[in-house]
């Protein structure tokens, strides 16, 4: 029987590259992530836990939603996160409706099942790349119909964007798409405060100690469009996805390692 002060037990993460991990270890000695950090947490409290995660790097919402929702609602989970929208964000045709709809079917359907639903809303992308910079209206209206959606079914909203300590460059691997392990650390800490579960805390939203290092140079700016940006358009203008003939990492409720 689940603890009275841990009932969940059976814990199915939805998403894209984000939750699958990229920015948290590699391919070659295997990614860890937010989902696999709030796995963590949950374990610590309770070895009887068991965790798969479906998500697969560069999926679009609808994507997440044909391609893992049936699947995560097979498993009968009793707590989810659905964290899906950037990919979406990035494309020249963006719909926020469209994308909102993908996530609110998924919210519907595990909350309507029992599960207890986790989704964030997405920092400003121009605080962390200035390029990005026309992209924040499409992030602020995602954001709006992601807490009007999730209202809707009890789906709880974990607000990262308001914190600017989510912005900091450290939380942010190199090609400032992904979040670095201290990012995904935090992503977690923030799943298992809105969660409340024991020792979790806002210690989350601090900011980091001050950083010395120089402020970006359009030099450095240069740089970083030659080593992600020019080979993630790359990628689009052959419809090439990073997550091609991918499959989920962990596609079966197992035991956690605490």
């Amino acid at each position: 029987m689940p603890r009275a002060e841990h009932p969940y037990q059976r814990y199915v993460a939805l998403g894209d590259s984000q939750t699958e991990g990229l920015g948290d270890g590699d391919d070659t000695t295997g990614l860890r992530g937010l989902a696999d950090r709030l796995a963590e947490h949950l374990a610590r409290h309770d070895p009887g836990v068991r965790y798969a995660n479906l998500a697969v790097r560069g999926r679009l919402a609808g994507q997440v939603r044909a391609e893992q929702l049936g699947p995560a609602l097979a498993l009968r989970p009793d707590l989810a996160t659905v964290v899906a929208g950037v990919n979406d964000v990035l494309r020249p045709r963006f719909d926020a409706d469209e994308v909102a709809g993908h996530l609110e079917a998924m919210f519907a359907a595990l909350t309507a099942q029992g599960a207890r639903v986790l989704t964030l809303t997405f920092p400003d992308l121009a605080r962390i790349t200035p390029l990005a910079r026309p992209l924040a209206p499409r992030v602020s209206a995602l954001n709006d119909r992601i807490r009007t959606a999730a209202g809707r079914h009890g789906a709880v909203v974990v607000e990262t964007g308001h914190h600017p300590v989510v912005t900091d460059p450290r939380l942010w691997s190199a090609d400032r798409l992904h979040a670095s392990p201290l990012g995904h650390e935090r992503i977690a800490a923030s799943l298992a405060h809105a969660l409340g579960l024991p020792g979790s805390d806002d210690s989350w939203t601090h900011p980091l100690p001050p950083d010395r290092a120089a402020r970006p140079t359009v030099a450095a700016e240069l740089r970083w469009a030659a080593a992600f940006l020019g080979p993630w358009l790359g990628r689009r203008l052959r419809g090439r996805s990073s997550g091609d003939a991918r499959t989920a990492k962990r596609p079966e409720l197992l035991p956690v390692a605490a």
